[in-house]
């Protein structure tokens, strides 16, 4: 009947209007429908010179993305945030509220397996334009921000000096370390292992015989205290059996579409890095207040300040599993980030669709290598595209633990810490995890502490934009083209801007020198000379120095 309505009124329409009528009705139904078979798919044509970026940050270092590229969002955040969101340099963007696939081949965008409705819009003419049109309309800043501490000091984890050994001696030690080595106090995360046993919201006593004494001595020192917790539960202890009686866990279908959420008996068994556990199911409101009971307790217990939310990627919510409320994977993904929202002070290293919200949301784990030192910038930049402003660059020197577990300092490399700190320093935020002084020299760690220090004086800056990019959704640092389209930096993958005028430019290669692009216009360097823009230039880089310039 409607399609007869439709015909009957677009009939009696002029005809340059039934033309213009036609073509919109193209596409609407060409772009905003929903495909969820595998075998059904929509195509967009890209134009001329358009480039595009975003949906996994992760995925960074493969932007702007080439002929061949595929990805498909469903259960995947690429195990770092993630969004339903490509944007391009011509003004356009791609948004669904659910994940799909999609594929770059012949000049053309392939989307298939999405099961919402898909829209391709277009705002302005440049990436920046796209990205707040996208923006504005679907996750609209919320003039709220993350605990300012995170990025007016540097972050010290204690992941990499103790691994799973968290104890209260060394923690203390750590703290004190800090401090004695001219280091400011800031926030201060204890990482995996506090606990007898996941699920059990309280520290082991034969690792922490006062942990209450602990967090006060932490805080009499000046840092504000964070805790690891992930939503794993161990499957044989009291809380599982108290979780499963009421079924605030994910439950095991067996498999079975017939086999729903009351009809289901069993727990999901999810397999993750630590082992098997079950799950904690955040689409139940009961399940959700049961969880914060736990933290709240942490906080008024111990005196915790905040939490490190680990986990909760989409591919732990995958397989034979039913929920309280129905919701795909990467929906219970985004309710483990929804939790975090409670706690001013917060960090997930796994996000999916949780733009412009105030968390804090860290790159995922780096290897202590040079490679992965330069996916630093594409991959933070990749977060402001998609949202994810209140950004921390993983740990200094690299989060990964297999590249320092049983590993001697002396084969560790000293330049490449230096410049990871350096490439840390003018970023949202900075995390230390390897203490610099137990494995560098006296040179190297006076090159860490000049970047420390420079950063310091640039702290006031960073918390501007932080407040700015709370009330516009502005990213704190973006890539070259999203400040200065059309000027052949799409694809820079090596420097970045913080806000609209510092330009920054780390050494990240074994090399001293690198170049620097410069935008058109006038730039002065950290001593104040002149340099006239669109040229590049050369630069012998000493192993203390960060290049930054600011424009005129």
């Amino acid at each position: 009947m409607l399609k007869q309505i439709m015909q009957k009124r677009i009939l009696n329409l002029p005809m340059l209007t039934l033309a213009i009528v036609l073509v919109a009705l193209t596409s609407l139904f060409t772009f905003c429908t929903s495909k969820s078979q595998s075998d059904t798919y929509q195509v967009i044509d890209i134009e001329q010179n358009e480039l595009w970026y975003g949906a996994a940050v992760n995925e960074g270092e493969k932007m702007p993305f080439k002929n061949g590229y595929k990805a498909n969002l469903n259960g995947n955040a690429y195990g770092n945030q993630a969004s339903p969101l490509l944007v391009s340099n011509k003004g356009r963007y791609i948004w669904s509220e659910g994940p799909f696939a999609f594929e770059f081949k012949d000049n053309q965008i392939i989307i298939t397996e999405n099961s919402e409705p898909f829209f391709l819009e277009k705002n302005g003419n440049t990436l920046k334009e796209a990205y707040l049109g996208a923006s504005s309309k679907y996750f609209p800043p919320k003039n709220k921000l993350p605990e300012l501490l995170l990025f007016s000091s540097p972050q010290y984890n204690t992941w990499i000096e103790l691994i799973y050994n968290q104890n209260q001696t060394d923690i203390l030690d750590y703290a004190h370390q800090i401090i004695d080595n001219g280091f400011p106090p800031g926030v201060l995360m204890i990482d995996d292992n506090w606990a007898p046993y996941y699920g059990r919201f309280e520290f082991r006593k034969d690792r922490f015989p006062d942990a209450k004494a602990m967090v006060d001595e932490l805080h009499r020192l000046g840092f504000k205290v964070m805790l690891w917790i992930s939503p794993f539960i161990r499957p044989d202890s009291e809380e599982a059996r108290l979780l499963m009686k009421n079924k605030w866990v994910l439950l095991d279908n067996r498999g079975s579409k017939e086999i729903s959420w009351d009809k289901a008996t069993k727990p999901a068994i999810i397999e993750w890095w630590n082992g098997f556990s079950m799950v904690m199911d955040f689409t139940n409101p009961e399940a959700l207040a049961w969880f914060q009971k736990q933290l709240d307790f942490l906080m008024e217990e111990y005196g915790i300040d905040g939490f490190k939310l680990d986990a909760g990627d989409p591919e732990y919510y995958t397989g034979n599993v039913v929920s309280y409320r129905d919701a795909s994977s990467n929906e219970h993904a985004r309710l483990w980030g929804e939790l975090g929202l409670k706690y001013p002070l917060n960090e997930y290293r796994a996000m999916w669709k949780m733009g412009n919200e105030p968390l804090v949301e860290r790159l995922r784990d780096k290897h202590h290598t040079w490679e992965d030192i330069q996916k630093l910038i594409p991959h933070i930049t990749t977060a402001g595209l998609l949202g994810y402003p209140f950004s921390c660059p993983d740990m200094i020197g690299g989060g990964d633990y297999s590249s320092f577990i049983d590993v001697d300092s002396d084969k560790l490399d000293p330049k490449l810490i230096v410049r990871s700190a350096q490439c840390h320093a003018l970023m949202p935020m900075m995390q230390f995890s390897v203490a610099p002084w137990r494995i560098l020299d006296e040179e190297h760690f006076s090159a860490v502490k000049k970047a420390v220090d420079l950063r310091q004086i640039f702290v006031p800056e960073i918390l501007k934009l932080a407040e700015n990019s709370a009330k516009t959704g502005l990213p704190i640092v973006s890539n070259m083209e999203f400040i200065f389209p059309d000027e052949g930096f799409s694809d820079c993958k090596d420097q970045f801007m913080l806000g609209q005028d510092i330009l920054v430019a780390p050494v990240i290669t074994i090399e001293d020198r690198r170049e620097v692009r410069f935008p058109k216009g006038s730039w002065t360097d950290s001593n104040g000379e002149v340099i006239e823009g669109g040229q590049t230039i050369t630069y012998d880089v000493p192993l203390d120095q960060l290049l930054w310039f600011k424009r005129v």
